[in-house]
Order: C-alpha cells, then structure tokens, then sequence
C-alpha cells in the first residue's frame, strides 16, 4: 500500500475509536441513571480493576504494549467517573429554590464554587469589583445586598477574605456563611465573632485547584468554628461527590497547610529561582533533561503561573508558617554540608532514610 492509502486505513479507524467512545459515553449516562435510582456509590473500585486487568490480558493477547491501552482505559474510567459524578451533584443537589452570593467571584476558586452550586441548582450572585467576565449576576459591592442569600461564601484573597468576615459580623446574615481560604489562624478572630454573633458560619478549604473536574481522590476540609449545624450543612454540599471529605480544628489545619502547600510552594519557588539565576536557559536544559527534571520543572511551571498574591499569604500569614522553610533551608544545607565533605556513607543513610520514611507513609 502506498503511503496516503495507509493513512487512509489509520483514519479510517481512528473514526471509528470515536465512534465507540462515543457508545461509551451514551452507556455511561444510563449506568449513573441507575446508579443514582438504585442509591449504588458512584465509584466502584473492585470494577474498575477487573476492567484494567482484562484490558492488560487482552493486550498480551493482541501484542499491544499495555501501558498505552491502561492509559487510555484509564482516561475513559476518569472521563465516565467525571459524568456520573456530575450528574449525581445535579440530582441529588438541594440548592433549588436557594439562592447564593459569592464574594469574590470571580476569581478562579469563585467561579468554581459558583459553577458548583449552580450545578446544584442554586441561583447564583457575584460580588467583585474585577473587570473580568462574569456569566452570573453581579455586583461591584456586596454591601449594595440585602444580604438575604440562603447561603454566603467568601472566596476572597485572606486578609480581606478576614475583613469581609468582621463586616459579616456586624450585619448577621442569616444563611450560612462559609469561606474558603487556604489559612484559618489569619480568620480566626472574626470566625469567632460571627460564632459569638449567633451566625451559622463555619470555614472549608477545597484541597484542589479550579480546574479540577472530577472530586475523587480530592480532599475538602471542614474546620467547625463552634457552629456544628453549620458545618453540617457545609458537608452537605459535597454529599453527593466523591470527595474525601475531613474534620479539622483551626490550628491543625494551618499547622499541617504549612508543609501541603508552604513547603511545597518554596520548594519550586527555590527550584525555578536557582534555574532563572544560573544562566541557563530551559530550551537548553530540556536538551539533556532526565526524567526527574522533567516532573520538577512541570510542577515549577505550574506553581510559577498561579497568583503571586495568594502564594505571598500562604508564606507569610501562616502563624506555622516559619518552622517547614527553616526545615527546608537546614535541609538543603544539609545536602550541601554531605556533598562539600565527600559523605557518601551520610548520602546514602540519608536517601535510605528519605525512603523508609515515605514507604512508610504509603502503606498507611
């Protein structure tokens, strides 16, 4: 066969893989219907490795490399959990006839918050003085509001997400109020207030970005500031997905935040800074890349590109913010400290060490 007719076959064929995802899909919408009628749990876990395990005989069989037939099984089970999902958040959501406002709105984590509850069928209001699009209802100011939202969240930056917070404590609206923020200590004062003002307020912190699709395997962390129901009526709202939802008290959650995101966010900070100072270009470093370097400088780029206001707050208002960076830093001097002394015998304990150590953490 001559070239193009080759490639004839190939797109022959690649119409018809669409034309079976596209099968697929339909399948799907009737397996979460029934899911949802029979109260089956959306993820099924036991399935999804006998799907896996029959894709890696069959490709045995065919003499097909089967990790590109699990990675796009994997991507069709992730695609379907996705819709299913969805779905189940459509038809088990409470939000219809309530309405909820959005302070902050339209930044990145408001418009998914916003896009999440209108999925539950709440009408949605935005309060922001950004310029940027908004396909909700919107306001500059929300003291311009009546306030009389069955629900209020507050996805603000921190120190005015705090501000907001003492405002609300002085008008005591009568919805629930529930912010979003990646610290509490900086909150606490007026978390407090609102508490002592007899509001329904309690505090969440969804452990995902605002691109994030499908909430298996995702962590949202509900933090009771003295206000049980209202907690309650937070963890509501994520009933119906898969989301792993956790307790925490304040000053746990900014504790252990102080390594998930502050040690986390200064190691690619220290990454791609060390990279900009060395002279080197990246088009020229990925000529020799390795592996390792690749993943780094992906998670780099992507901690690099979200907003430096918010990872500045995350640095610097975490009262158990210092401990982790000073841990970072004797870390590194450590490395250095085995490397200048030829300690290969300290290296080595020292990436035995690392490795017992997140074994460990795998197995719990």
């Amino acid at each position: 066969m001559s070239l193009d007719e080759l490639r004839q076959r190939l797109s022959a064929v690649d119409a018809e893989l669409v034309k079976l995802i596209a099968e697929r899909q339909q399948i799907v919408a009737e397996v979460s219907a029934h899911k949802i009628d029979t109260g089956t749990p959306t993820r099924d876990y036991a399935r999804e490795r006998e799907v896996l395990g029959r894709v890696q005989r069959q490709s045995d069989e065919l003499g097909l490399d089967p990790e590109i037939a699990g990675s796009i099984m994997r991507l069709l089970i992730r695609s379907s959990l996705t819709h299913q999902e969805r779905t189940r958040v459509a038809a088990e959501g409470t939000g219809a006839g309530q309405r909820a406002l959005i302070i902050g709105g339209a930044g990145k984590m408001g418009r998914w918050i916003a896009d999440f509850l209108l999925s539950q069928e709440y009408e949605i209001e935005i309060a922001d003085p950004s310029s940027a699009e908004s396909v909700f209802p919107r306001v500059e100011d929300w003291h311009e509001l009546e306030l009389d939202h069955d629900l209020i969240v507050v996805a603000a930056p921190i120190q005015a997400t705090a501000e907001v917070l003492g405002e609300l404590a002085e008008l005591k609206p009568a919805g629930l109020i529930l912010d979003v923020g990646s610290l509490k200590t900086p909150l606490k004062t007026n978390l407090k207030r609102l508490a002592e003002a007899g509001c329904k307020v309690t505090s969440i912190h969804p452990m995902f970005g605002p691109d994030t699709r499908l909430l298996s395997g995702r962590h949202v962390i509900f933090v009771d500031v003295g206000v049980p129901e209202a907690t309650e009526e937070a963890r509501a709202l994520f009933s119906s997905t898969m989301a792993e939802r956790v307790d925490m008290n304040l000053e746990e959650h900014d504790r252990l935040i102080g390594y998930v995101l502050g040690l986390s966010h200064a190691l690619n900070l220290a990454f791609f800074t060390a990279l900009s100072g060395s002279g080197e270009l990246v088009p020229h470093l990925k000529q020799l890349s390795s592996t390792t370097f690749d993943a780094q400088l992906e998670v780099a780029s992507r901690v690099a590109g979200e907003n430096p206001h918010l990872y500045y707050e995350i640095q610097a208002l975490n009262d158990f913010g210092k401990e982790p960076l000073d841990a970072l830093v004797q870390a590194a001097e450590h490395v250095r400290d085995l490397i200048d002394n030829r300690d290969e015998a300290g290296f080595v304990e020292l990436m035995e060490r690392g490795r017992r150590y997140l074994d460990s953490s795998d197995d719990q």
